[in-house]
């Protein structure tokens, strides 16, 4: 019992099936590791753990009624973004820090009717902008596999739980790679799904356009589960999509029944020379290199594709994402949403004073450069160019996936990087510069682990898929997990008995 977060979701899925251990002594299990180690990680912002152990309890009586929901009585946790009815939801950030939503938000509503268990709402960068997780109003978060390094952002809370073996799986958010960066940086596989894959209603707004909410785990099975419940068409959710739900955990085992010695014999992988060129580390690229070439070891043809130049999505992105930022962050002004300041002098101070003690510097930071671009005399200079440039990166993909069925690259240019490490703000947004394209163009894609560093840090390898490919994502990533061990590696907690 000891070692019951080092199972996957399945195992867990099937001890709780076989009454090798029931749900209540499962989240008991994870309370405990919780409670024991999570003061060196800060990963949870809010705990709830007696509301879980009541639900664990109810889960238990219903599997022992003949309920046999697959995810009945499996934990996880919600990333701080995703409104919670009852339960303190905060977006990281003072503005935020006494909001009790009235509502959940559509993906723990569906999440809650799967019956799993959640155990509290997890760390993340202030209003999902970061990419180190230490703009948190509560503090930065620790990387379970070096104290002394960041677990990535925004969704490092979510990563570093589960990396810590607080929780086998889950939900971030992604607005340039906030799932898929943590997850290189904490050895983890996280997916973000196509844009419209996954309601927004509840998941508080950063950049509508780019914003998507998907599920982290240890193996690309681990994320399955928990996407499964995720999706489908949202009637309270504008950009909901209305299109065919796949059944994940099938189409896994289905690709796994029809594999061979070559699983692989028939997928294209696209590489391109533009994720390859200077500031990547040379470590990183060593090892995605290695990994593509155990791709093609197992069947897969390489073939060289041509992508928009990561300083031109770079500059398109931190021009449109900031825009949004700064319309949708208006609401928290003192007055109608968010934190207001003591003993305001008159309107003017209000407002001013609200929003300046509310907010961080990252998030002062990029609502001032999309209010910059939004201006008059600058909206068409800046705002609707970088919307035309956004246009000709989904052409450069839809001209790339004619000749591929995926793209592969490195997550991130780097392993992750120390705490507290003096990043000026533009060094810091490099490090999204491999995942924001995928954003921009509403693509899904997946990180997967596929090794460590010299000094025993994770490295990840992203896999882009076509508009709704996200099968083909999950049992690509999976197949290579049958031929690898990558992801069966355990940080040091995670390793820590309690």
């Amino acid at each position: 019992m000891s070692e019951l977060h080092l199972l996957s979701t399945e195992q867990l899925i099937t001890g709780l099936q076989d009454k090798k251990f029931s749900s209540l002594e499962l989240t008991d299990h994870y309370i405990k590791r919780i409670d024991a180690l999570d003061s060196k990680i800060n990963s949870f912002i809010t705990h709830t753990s007696e509301t879980a152990r009541a639900q664990a309890k109810a889960a238990d009586e219903m599997r022992a009624q003949g309920d046999n929901r697959l995810l009945l009585g499996v934990p996880m946790a919600h990333k701080d973004i995703f409104c919670t009815q009852g339960v303190l939801t905060t977006c990281g950030s003072k503005m935020l820090h006494n909001f009790v939503s009235p509502y959940n938000a559509t993906i723990v509503s569906n999440i809650d009717k799967a019956g799993m268990i959640s155990l509290g709402k997890l760390n993340m960068d202030e209003f999902a902008m970061g990419s180190d997780n230490s703009s948190s109003y509560y503090g930065t978060v620790q990387n379970p596999w070096n104290l002394e390094r960041v677990p990535g952002g925004s969704s490092g809370g979510s990563a570093a739980a589960i990396a810590a073996g607080f929780v086998p799986v889950a939900t971030g958010s992604d607005t340039g790679g906030s799932i898929r960066q943590p997850a290189s940086f904490c050895g983890l596989t996280g997916i973000k799904p196509t844009y419209g894959r996954v309601s927004r209603f509840g998941m508080i707004a950063y950049a509508s356009s780019l914003d998507q909410a998907g599920s982290m785990g240890r193996s690309a099975k681990d994320c399955a589960y928990l996407l499964q419940p995720m999706i489908g068409h949202d009637p309270l959710d504008g950009t909901s999509i209305k299109h065919d739900i796949p059944d994940y955990i099938q189409d896994i085992e289905d690709a796994e029944a029809a594999a061979g010695d070559k699983p692989f014999a028939h997928l294209r992988i696209g590489v391109a020379k533009e994720y390859f060129a200077n500031g990547l580390d040379s470590e990183v690229e060593q090892a995605v290199r290695a990994a593509l070439k155990k791709y093609e070891e197992l069947g897969a043809t390489i073939v060289e594709v041509n992508i928009t130049n990561p300083d031109i999505t770079l500059s398109t992105y931190y021009m449109l994402a900031p825009a949004e930022a700064s319309s949708n962050l208006s609401r928290f002004d003192g007055v109608r949403f968010g934190y207001r300041c003591e003993n305001p002098k008159d309107l003017i101070d209000l407002y001013t004073r609200s929003r300046s003690e509310g907010f961080g510097p990252e998030v002062q930071r990029r609502i001032l450069t999309g209010t910059y671009a939004l201006s008059a005399g600058y909206f068409d200079a800046y705002y609707t160019k970088a919307q035309k440039v956004r246009r000709l990166i989904v052409k450069d993909f839809d001209d790339a996936f004619a000749n591929c069925d995926v793209i592969a690259s490195p997550t991130a240019p780097t392993a992750a990087y120390k705490l507290a490490e003096d990043l000026d703000p533009a060094t810091m947004y490099l490090g999204d510069v491999y995942t924001i394209a995928v954003n921009l163009a509403g693509l899904p894609a997946l990180s997967q682990p596929v090794g460590l560093t010299s000094d025993g840090l994770p490295i990840g390898l992203q896999l882009i898929g076509k508009h709704w490919h996200e099968s083909e994502l999950l049992s690509t990533a999976h197949l290579f997990q049958q031929h690898t061990d990558y992801h069966l590696q355990h940080s040091a907690i995670a390793k820590e008995t309690v």
